[in-house]
């Protein structure tokens, strides 16, 4: 991505690649009913790993295991495996941890970033806001996952909005292309964490909403996934006590993000 080159090669790599036709309308499972776990196929010259941003919060800096790191590993490892079962985009068998001032995250298309409304929130200091601005503009996409209610998000946008004060959060309906560009999903999907009731989320949430932040030519930047635990449904894939459908929900709607990130 430096400059670019590095996505359009990827772009490139991706339409050659891929052989399962965009629609699908029948959607193969990732956990297996009886919880068998599959073998992956790793490139360590593959065009995709899973990179998780690490980050401070208002209560605690992002050294050793803060908010950043739930369900790390077992959740990155599972996706990058998803990716390899389900596509044809090759994958590397060890997922990365960068903080986002790291010049490192310009060598990657896609970022992962969850929680970020505990501890008080985010805080972003002036090098990382202006890394990520110069990430997202130059083609970069950024998926936040995994934070619920009101007073998070509060806290997830006092911190944000700073870094595109000028640009609108909105909110994507289901008939946006990136919930139809490999899989034909209906719109944002709750995604409940482990033992959680099987029809809310956490506290009490019943609904899930995707927003965004778009760059100039209405690309998605930010994809913000409010309300729901992408996470968890990776990382529990194999556990029996998790519902299936919320962890194939979360592969067909991460497969969906990485396949726009990756394409536009």
């Amino acid at each position: 991505m430096k400059k670019k080159t590095s996505i359009i090669w990827l772009v490139w790599t991706l339409i050659i690649g891929i052989i399962l036709p965009v629609n699908a309308q029948v959607y193969p499972q990732i956990a297996s009913p009886d919880n068998e776990v599959r073998d992956l196929e790793y490139d360590e010259a593959g065009e995709f790993n899973f990179v998780r941003v690490q980050f401070d919060t208002y209560y605690g800096q992002g050294f050793g295991f803060g908010t950043w790191s739930i369900d790390f590993p077992d959740a990155d490892m599972n996706f990058l495996r998803g990716v390899s079962r389900l596509t044809n985009i090759r994958v590397m068998s060890n997922p990365v941890v960068l903080r986002i001032d790291d010049e490192k995250i310009f060598d990657y298309p896609f970022l992962y970033m969850l929680e970020v409304g505990q501890g008080g929130g985010l805080v972003l200091n002036p090098a990382e806001l202006e890394n990520l601005r110069q990430y997202l503009l130059r083609g970069g996409f950024l998926l936040i996952d995994d934070f619920w209610g009101q007073q998070q998000w509060n806290n997830f946008y006092a911190a944000f909005s700073q870094v595109f004060p000028d640009r609108e959060v909105i909110e994507l309906s289901s008939d946006h292309e990136i919930f139809h560009i490999y899989y034909d999903i209906d719109g944002p999907q709750l995604i409940p964490a482990l033992y959680r009731s099987d029809e809310y989320g956490e506290q009490g949430i019943d609904y899930a909403t995707n927003h965004a932040i778009l760059d100039d030519e209405g690309r998605v930047m930010v994809l913000i996934n409010w309300n729901s635990d992408m996470g968890d449904g990776w990382e529990h894939t194999y556990h029996p006590a998790y519902p299936t459908r919320y962890a194939n929900s979360a592969y067909r709607l991460g497969i969906n993000y990485l396949m726009y990130s990756m394409t536009h």
